[in-house]
Protein backbone atom coordinates (compact mmCIF):
# COMPACT_ATOMS: atom_id res chain seq x y z
CA UNK A 1 0.00 0.00 0.00
CA UNK A 2 1.51 3.31 -1.54
CA UNK A 3 1.90 5.92 1.58
CA UNK A 4 -0.73 9.10 1.23
CA UNK A 5 0.90 12.13 -0.32
CA UNK A 6 2.02 14.71 1.03
CA UNK A 7 -0.50 17.42 0.45
CA UNK A 8 0.54 21.76 0.86
CA UNK A 9 -3.21 23.15 0.47
CA UNK A 10 -2.91 27.06 -0.40
CA UNK A 11 -6.73 28.95 -0.22
CA UNK A 12 -8.16 31.53 1.61
CA UNK A 13 -11.93 31.05 0.61
CA UNK A 14 -14.31 29.31 2.39
CA UNK A 15 -15.40 27.61 -0.96
CA UNK A 16 -12.74 25.14 -0.14
CA UNK A 17 -14.19 23.96 2.87
CA UNK A 18 -16.06 20.92 1.75
CA UNK A 19 -13.10 19.82 0.22
CA UNK A 20 -10.55 20.04 3.03
CA UNK A 21 -13.28 18.74 5.22
CA UNK A 22 -12.53 15.62 2.20
CA UNK A 23 -9.25 15.67 2.05
CA UNK A 24 -9.05 15.89 6.47
CA UNK A 25 -11.34 12.58 6.68
CA UNK A 26 -12.47 10.31 4.19
CA UNK A 27 -9.29 10.69 1.63
CA UNK A 28 -7.25 10.06 4.42
CA UNK A 29 -5.68 7.06 2.92
CA UNK A 30 -4.68 9.08 -0.60
CA UNK A 31 -3.50 12.50 0.87
CA UNK A 32 -1.97 14.11 3.88
CA UNK A 33 -2.23 18.04 4.50
CA UNK A 34 1.07 18.95 6.13
CA UNK A 35 0.63 22.66 5.43
CA UNK A 36 -2.23 25.34 4.78
CA UNK A 37 -0.90 28.89 3.41
CA UNK A 38 -3.39 31.11 3.42
CA UNK A 39 -3.85 34.75 3.15
CA UNK A 40 -2.82 37.25 6.50
CA UNK A 41 -5.71 38.19 8.64
CA UNK A 42 -7.74 41.18 7.51
CA UNK A 43 -10.06 44.20 8.93
CA UNK A 44 -13.71 42.65 7.73
CA UNK A 45 -17.48 43.47 8.21
CA UNK A 46 -18.41 47.25 9.56
CA UNK A 47 -16.49 47.02 12.96
CA UNK A 48 -13.25 46.14 10.87
CA UNK A 49 -11.96 43.91 13.56
CA UNK A 50 -9.16 41.51 12.05
CA UNK A 51 -9.93 38.54 12.35
CA UNK A 52 -8.60 34.92 10.54
CA UNK A 53 -10.34 33.45 7.18
CA UNK A 54 -12.45 30.34 7.43
CA UNK A 55 -9.78 28.38 5.92
CA UNK A 56 -6.66 29.34 9.00
CA UNK A 57 -9.55 28.85 11.33
CA UNK A 58 -10.22 25.01 9.91
CA UNK A 59 -6.28 24.33 9.70
CA UNK A 60 -6.08 25.47 13.92
CA UNK A 61 -8.69 23.26 14.70
CA UNK A 62 -6.87 20.59 13.20
CA UNK A 63 -2.79 21.48 14.72
CA UNK A 64 -2.08 21.76 10.94
CA UNK A 65 0.56 24.26 10.35
CA UNK A 66 -0.83 27.81 9.10
CA UNK A 67 1.54 29.83 6.85
CA UNK A 68 0.36 33.63 6.15
CA UNK A 69 2.93 35.17 3.80
CA UNK A 70 2.21 38.96 2.59
CA UNK A 71 4.66 38.41 0.18
CA UNK A 72 6.04 34.87 -1.47
CA UNK A 73 9.61 35.19 -1.06
CA UNK A 74 12.46 32.98 -1.49
CA UNK A 75 12.08 32.23 2.64
CA UNK A 76 8.65 31.54 1.92
CA UNK A 77 9.67 29.05 -0.85
CA UNK A 78 11.74 27.36 1.33
CA UNK A 79 9.38 26.84 3.90
CA UNK A 80 7.65 25.62 1.55
CA UNK A 81 10.07 22.62 0.68
CA UNK A 82 10.84 22.19 4.37
CA UNK A 83 7.53 20.42 4.41
CA UNK A 84 8.76 17.98 1.96
CA UNK A 85 5.62 18.13 -0.40
CA UNK A 86 4.43 15.68 -2.63
CA UNK A 87 1.35 17.89 -3.91
CA UNK A 88 0.45 21.58 -3.94
CA UNK A 89 -3.22 22.25 -4.17
CA UNK A 90 -4.56 25.71 -5.21
CA UNK A 91 -8.16 27.19 -4.76
CA UNK A 92 -9.04 30.54 -4.24
CA UNK A 93 -5.74 31.22 -2.80
CA UNK A 94 -5.12 35.21 -3.81
CA UNK A 95 -1.47 35.42 -4.51
CA UNK A 96 0.52 35.07 -7.62
CA UNK A 97 2.77 32.02 -7.56
CA UNK A 98 6.60 32.46 -8.81
CA UNK A 99 7.28 29.79 -10.78
CA UNK A 100 10.17 28.56 -8.34
CA UNK A 101 7.63 28.36 -5.83
CA UNK A 102 5.37 26.02 -8.18
CA UNK A 103 8.41 23.55 -9.05
CA UNK A 104 9.01 22.92 -5.36
CA UNK A 105 6.27 19.68 -4.88
CA UNK A 106 7.93 17.11 -6.70
CA UNK A 107 4.51 16.43 -8.37
CA UNK A 108 3.70 19.77 -8.98
CA UNK A 109 1.10 22.36 -7.70
CA UNK A 110 -2.13 22.10 -9.35
CA UNK A 111 -5.05 24.38 -9.21
CA UNK A 112 -9.29 24.18 -8.98
CA UNK A 113 -10.28 27.50 -11.54
CA UNK A 114 -14.50 27.39 -11.12
CA UNK A 115 -15.55 27.38 -14.53
CA UNK A 116 -14.92 25.00 -17.72
CA UNK A 117 -11.90 26.40 -18.84
CA UNK A 118 -10.90 27.89 -21.34
CA UNK A 119 -14.43 29.68 -20.53
CA UNK A 120 -14.64 32.23 -17.91
CA UNK A 121 -10.35 32.71 -16.61
CA UNK A 122 -9.58 35.43 -14.36
CA UNK A 123 -10.99 36.89 -11.07
CA UNK A 124 -14.68 36.45 -11.07
CA UNK A 125 -15.91 33.10 -12.63
CA UNK A 126 -18.57 32.09 -10.50
CA UNK A 127 -20.74 35.70 -11.13
CA UNK A 128 -20.25 36.05 -14.51
CA UNK A 129 -20.71 32.65 -15.85
CA UNK A 130 -24.37 33.25 -13.96
CA UNK A 131 -24.77 36.69 -15.05
CA UNK A 132 -23.68 35.67 -18.72
CA UNK A 133 -26.92 33.10 -18.72
CA UNK A 134 -24.95 29.98 -19.14
CA UNK A 135 -26.79 26.91 -18.00
CA UNK A 136 -23.57 24.86 -17.59
CA UNK A 137 -19.99 25.60 -15.22
CA UNK A 138 -18.24 23.76 -13.55
CA UNK A 139 -14.48 23.41 -11.84
CA UNK A 140 -11.25 22.18 -13.27
CA UNK A 141 -8.11 20.83 -12.28
CA UNK A 142 -5.20 22.09 -13.85
CA UNK A 143 -1.54 22.85 -13.70
CA UNK A 144 -0.37 26.25 -12.81
CA UNK A 145 1.41 28.54 -15.53
CA UNK A 146 2.42 31.96 -15.38
CA UNK A 147 0.02 33.05 -17.84
CA UNK A 148 -3.68 33.78 -16.01
CA UNK A 149 -5.53 30.45 -15.78
CA UNK A 150 -4.45 29.13 -19.28
CA UNK A 151 -2.36 26.14 -17.75
CA UNK A 152 -3.04 22.24 -18.76
CA UNK A 153 -6.46 20.33 -17.90
CA UNK A 154 -6.60 17.46 -16.15
CA UNK A 155 -10.30 17.28 -15.35
CA UNK A 156 -13.70 18.96 -14.78
CA UNK A 157 -16.88 18.48 -12.73
CA UNK A 158 -19.71 19.74 -14.27
CA UNK A 159 -22.88 21.36 -12.63
CA UNK A 160 -26.08 22.48 -14.09
CA UNK A 161 -27.02 26.96 -13.23
CA UNK A 162 -30.63 27.53 -12.87
CA UNK A 163 -33.11 29.93 -14.22
CA UNK A 164 -33.49 30.79 -10.38
CA UNK A 165 -30.14 29.83 -9.79
CA UNK A 166 -27.88 33.06 -7.69
CA UNK A 167 -23.97 32.69 -7.76
CA UNK A 168 -24.43 31.66 -4.16
CA UNK A 169 -26.42 28.31 -5.05
CA UNK A 170 -23.69 27.78 -7.89
CA UNK A 171 -20.83 28.48 -5.61
CA UNK A 172 -22.26 25.89 -3.31
CA UNK A 173 -22.84 23.40 -5.98
CA UNK A 174 -18.83 24.30 -7.11
CA UNK A 175 -17.31 23.91 -3.62
CA UNK A 176 -19.52 20.25 -3.67
CA UNK A 177 -17.55 19.56 -6.54
CA UNK A 178 -14.25 19.88 -5.78
CA UNK A 179 -14.52 16.20 -4.26
CA UNK A 180 -15.35 14.00 -6.60
CA UNK A 181 -12.79 15.65 -8.71
CA UNK A 182 -9.98 15.84 -6.92
CA UNK A 183 -11.09 12.25 -5.64
CA UNK A 184 -10.59 10.87 -8.90
CA UNK A 185 -7.68 12.53 -9.83
CA UNK A 186 -5.46 11.77 -7.07
CA UNK A 187 -4.53 8.29 -7.50
CA UNK A 188 -4.28 8.81 -11.66
CA UNK A 189 -1.75 11.68 -9.89
CA UNK A 190 -0.03 9.59 -7.56
CA UNK A 191 0.52 6.76 -10.28
CA UNK A 192 1.94 8.39 -12.77
CA UNK A 193 -1.22 8.13 -14.75
CA UNK A 194 -2.67 11.43 -14.70
CA UNK A 195 -2.98 13.04 -18.37
CA UNK A 196 -2.99 16.61 -19.15
CA UNK A 197 -4.28 18.42 -21.73
CA UNK A 198 -3.65 21.93 -23.42
CA UNK A 199 -6.38 24.29 -23.09
CA UNK A 200 -7.57 26.12 -26.24
CA UNK A 201 -6.57 29.94 -26.23
CA UNK A 202 -8.77 31.12 -29.03
CA UNK A 203 -11.73 29.92 -27.40
CA UNK A 204 -10.50 31.51 -23.87
CA UNK A 205 -12.95 34.10 -22.04
CA UNK A 206 -11.93 36.65 -19.35
CA UNK A 207 -14.01 37.89 -15.90
CA UNK A 208 -12.79 40.66 -14.41
CA UNK A 209 -12.72 41.74 -10.92
CA UNK A 210 -16.27 42.85 -10.15
CA UNK A 211 -16.80 46.45 -8.64
CA UNK A 212 -20.19 48.32 -6.98
CA UNK A 213 -20.70 50.22 -10.05
CA UNK A 214 -21.58 46.98 -11.95
CA UNK A 215 -24.55 46.62 -10.28
CA UNK A 216 -27.01 48.59 -12.56
CA UNK A 217 -29.68 47.63 -14.81
CA UNK A 218 -30.52 48.57 -17.97
CA UNK A 219 -33.86 47.50 -18.65
CA UNK A 220 -33.51 48.32 -22.48
CA UNK A 221 -31.84 44.87 -22.52
CA UNK A 222 -33.92 41.77 -23.18
CA UNK A 223 -35.75 40.00 -20.32
CA UNK A 224 -33.18 36.61 -20.12
CA UNK A 225 -30.14 39.37 -19.82
CA UNK A 226 -31.17 41.03 -16.82
CA UNK A 227 -32.73 38.35 -15.24
CA UNK A 228 -29.57 36.71 -15.71
CA UNK A 229 -27.53 39.62 -14.48
CA UNK A 230 -28.93 39.90 -11.29
CA UNK A 231 -28.88 36.53 -10.11
CA UNK A 232 -24.81 36.15 -11.07
CA UNK A 233 -24.44 39.45 -9.09
CA UNK A 234 -26.01 38.49 -6.09
CA UNK A 235 -24.68 39.15 -3.19
CA UNK A 236 -21.56 41.28 -4.54
CA UNK A 237 -21.70 43.87 -6.40
CA UNK A 238 -25.77 43.21 -6.02
CA UNK A 239 -28.01 44.43 -8.50
CA UNK A 240 -29.75 47.86 -7.37
CA UNK A 241 -32.43 50.01 -9.15
CA UNK A 242 -33.77 53.10 -7.75
CA UNK A 243 -37.32 53.34 -6.58
CA UNK A 244 -38.64 57.14 -5.50
CA UNK A 245 -34.56 57.87 -5.09
CA UNK A 246 -33.85 55.18 -2.92
CA UNK A 247 -31.40 52.60 -3.65
CA UNK A 248 -33.32 49.19 -3.58
CA UNK A 249 -31.46 46.07 -3.93
CA UNK A 250 -32.77 43.12 -6.24
CA UNK A 251 -31.78 39.57 -5.05
CA UNK A 252 -33.77 37.22 -7.82
CA UNK A 253 -35.46 37.76 -11.26
CA UNK A 254 -36.73 35.39 -13.74
CA UNK A 255 -37.57 36.44 -17.19
CA UNK A 256 -41.09 36.46 -19.40
CA UNK A 257 -41.70 35.89 -22.10
CA UNK A 258 -44.59 38.59 -22.57
CA UNK A 259 -45.28 41.74 -24.20
CA UNK A 260 -47.15 44.59 -23.37
CA UNK A 261 -45.82 47.80 -25.49
CA UNK A 262 -44.90 49.63 -22.66
CA UNK A 263 -41.81 51.23 -22.51
CA UNK A 264 -38.54 49.59 -20.85
CA UNK A 265 -38.35 50.02 -17.55
CA UNK A 266 -42.65 50.41 -17.09
CA UNK A 267 -44.16 48.75 -14.40
CA UNK A 268 -46.46 46.73 -15.24
CA UNK A 269 -47.88 45.19 -12.19
CA UNK A 270 -47.11 42.62 -9.60
CA UNK A 271 -48.34 38.82 -8.87
CA UNK A 272 -47.90 36.46 -6.00
CA UNK A 273 -44.01 35.82 -7.05
CA UNK A 274 -42.65 39.35 -7.85
CA UNK A 275 -42.85 42.90 -9.79
CA UNK A 276 -43.09 43.11 -13.34
CA UNK A 277 -41.25 45.26 -15.77
CA UNK A 278 -40.97 45.67 -19.31
CA UNK A 279 -37.71 44.98 -20.55
CA UNK A 280 -36.54 45.63 -23.90
CA UNK A 281 -37.98 41.84 -25.08
CA UNK A 282 -40.24 40.65 -22.15
CA UNK A 283 -40.74 40.91 -18.72
CA UNK A 284 -38.41 40.71 -16.02
CA UNK A 285 -40.11 39.69 -12.97
CA UNK A 286 -38.28 41.27 -9.50
CA UNK A 287 -38.15 38.16 -7.09
CA UNK A 288 -36.76 39.75 -3.70
CA UNK A 289 -35.85 43.32 -2.83
CA UNK A 290 -34.20 45.12 -0.46
CA UNK A 291 -34.69 48.80 0.81
CA UNK A 292 -31.56 50.26 2.54
CA UNK A 293 -31.13 49.25 5.89
CA UNK A 294 -33.40 46.68 5.78
CA UNK A 295 -33.55 42.58 5.09
CA UNK A 296 -33.82 40.90 1.42
CA UNK A 297 -37.46 40.45 1.21
CA UNK A 298 -39.98 38.28 -1.05
CA UNK A 299 -40.97 40.62 -3.39
CA UNK A 300 -44.78 40.80 -2.08
CA UNK A 301 -44.06 41.15 1.44
CA UNK A 302 -41.52 44.32 0.20
CA UNK A 303 -44.71 45.68 -1.44
CA UNK A 304 -46.74 46.08 1.63
CA UNK A 305 -44.25 48.04 3.25
CA UNK A 306 -43.36 50.12 0.09
CA UNK A 307 -45.60 50.21 -2.64
CA UNK A 308 -44.78 50.70 -6.34
CA UNK A 309 -47.48 52.08 -8.65
CA UNK A 310 -47.75 50.44 -11.89
CA UNK A 311 -46.85 52.54 -14.46
CA UNK A 312 -44.00 53.84 -12.70
CA UNK A 313 -40.80 54.03 -14.94
CA UNK A 314 -37.47 53.00 -13.76
CA UNK A 315 -34.34 54.01 -14.50
CA UNK A 316 -31.81 52.62 -16.81
CA UNK A 317 -28.43 52.72 -16.89
CA UNK A 318 -25.56 51.16 -19.07
CA UNK A 319 -23.94 48.03 -17.84
CA UNK A 320 -20.74 47.44 -18.05
CA UNK A 321 -19.33 44.22 -20.29
CA UNK A 322 -18.69 41.36 -17.48
CA UNK A 323 -16.16 39.48 -20.04
CA UNK A 324 -13.10 41.36 -21.23
CA UNK A 325 -10.80 41.08 -24.08
CA UNK A 326 -7.16 39.59 -23.97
Amino acid sequence: MTSPLRLVFLGSDPIALPLLEWLGGPAASLAQIVGVFTQPDRATGRGQRVQANAIKGWAQARGLPVLQPEKLTAEVREQLAALSPDLALVMAYGHILREEFIATPHLGTLNLHTSLLPAFRGASPIQTAVASGVRETGVTLMRIVRRLDAGPVADCERVSVGALDTAVEVEARLAAACVPLVSRCLPRLAAGELAFREQDDAAATYCRKLAREDGVLDFTARAEVLAARINGLQPWPGATLVLDGLPVRVGLADALAESTGAAPGTVVGSDALGLRIATGDGLVRLRRLQRPGGRMLPTPEFLRGFPIATGAILPSVAMPDLLVRR
